[in-house]
């Protein structure tokens, strides 16, 4: 306990020296249009909060990037477990992942927008963001399950449920949840940069978009920040939900035996 009060200590003091940097940086270029304050950053946000349009435009955003996320989460698992049990799938799918790792999200947006519009622009972005890294790990984690348990588990002809949920998903878990922690924030990086330019209306991108215009940096760094936050209870609650799965799973396995 005295450990994790000497760690958040830590981290506080840390915090508190940056934001103090950032202060004295707004303070010595003094131009609110190239650089505003943590305090005007805060004023800024408070006059958001209470607009309904506000909400409404983290709540469109938060969708539709869960939508892209989650599609892709379960694309990619469903993908990495037919490219481990079939190895001519896990060919053909290659060039296909590498394709979508190495070309510039920019790119996937222009033509994004060209294919479906900017309405549902940041689903079809997130998607393509997130698929090949759950993928790669997927099928990182299904490669590396013992083989001396799958060949226990074929002598005593354990049944493939049981397999899978013994086996196959403690190994799959920390490969996944490694790939998750990075796609989650390359989810929403994506998401909004994708809203920036499609500007599609009642999104975070557009109100990024709209501050700039404004020359509005104070609005610019308080949208920021809303994006790192919701960004943040996001990547906790999906890290959790896949914590407890792995609880659970080993929970189930101590009482097996």
């Amino acid at each position: 306990m005295k450990c994790n009060g000497i760690k958040w200590g830590s981290r506080l003091l840390a915090a508190g020296f940056w934001l103090l940097v950032w202060q004295l940086a707004a303070l010595a270029i003094d131009n609110h249009i190239i650089l505003v304050g943590p305090w005007d950053t805060v004023l800024a946000l408070g006059r958001l909060i209470p607009d309904w349009d506000f909400w409404r435009s983290i709540a469109c955003s938060f969708g539709k990037i869960t939508i892209g996320f989650l599609s892709a989460f379960g694309a990619g698992i469903a993908l990495g477990a037919i490219g481990y049990c079939i190895p001519p799938v896990k060919e053909l799918m290659e060039p296909i992942m590498a394709l979508l790792k190495a070309v510039p999200v920019a790119s996937f947006v222009i033509l994004a927008l060209i294919w479906a519009g900017s309405a549902n622009l940041s689903v079809l972005i997130a998607f393509i963001v997130v698929l090949p890294m759950i993928y790669i790990n997927t099928l990182a984690g299904l490669e590396s399950t013992d083989i001396k348990l799958l060949e226990m588990a074929r002598v005593f002809r354990i049944r493939i449920w049981k397999k899978i949920w013994y086996i196959y998903i403690p190994a799959l878990l920390p490969y996944l949840r490694s790939g998750c922690r990075i796609a989650l924030g390359m989810s929403w990086k994506s998401g909004v940069a994708a809203e920036v330019i499609g500007v599609p209306d009642h999104s975070i991108g557009e109100k990024l978009y709209m501050a700039k215009i404004y020359l509005n940096t104070a609005d610019v760094l308080a949208w920021t920040a809303v994006i790192i936050l919701v960004s943040v209870l996001f990547e906790k609650a999906v890290l959790g939900l896949l914590d407890c799965l792995a609880l659970q799973g080993g929970a189930y396995e101590s009482d097996g035996s």
